[in-house]
């Protein structure tokens, strides 16, 4: 994975933009040599989405055989709905 930091990455980002759909590259972008964010192919989010989907299935699924249910109201409540 090719490191660019965030200013650069705005100077070039047509060219950046053209090598990470055209060529699969995928860049981390870095503010004071931490990287903040990445730019990646459409379909390389719709993986990362879609592992991120079945976790969150998985963790429904063991909440609901913990048996232990919060009503509906309270959550309501809780979020001040």
């Amino acid at each position: 994975m090719r490191k660019m930091t965030v200013t650069k990455a705005v100077e070039t980002l047509v060219r950046t933009v053209e090598r990470v759909a055209e060529e699969g590259e995928r860049v981390a972008l870095t503010r004071n040599g931490k990287p903040v964010a990445a730019i990646v192919t459409a379909e390389d989010l719709e993986f990362l989405e879609a592992l991120e989907d079945r976790a969150d299935l998985e963790a429904a699924r063991e909440a609901l055989k913990s048996g232990e249910f919060i009503p509906w109201e309270k959550v309501k409540a809780d979020l001040g709905l």
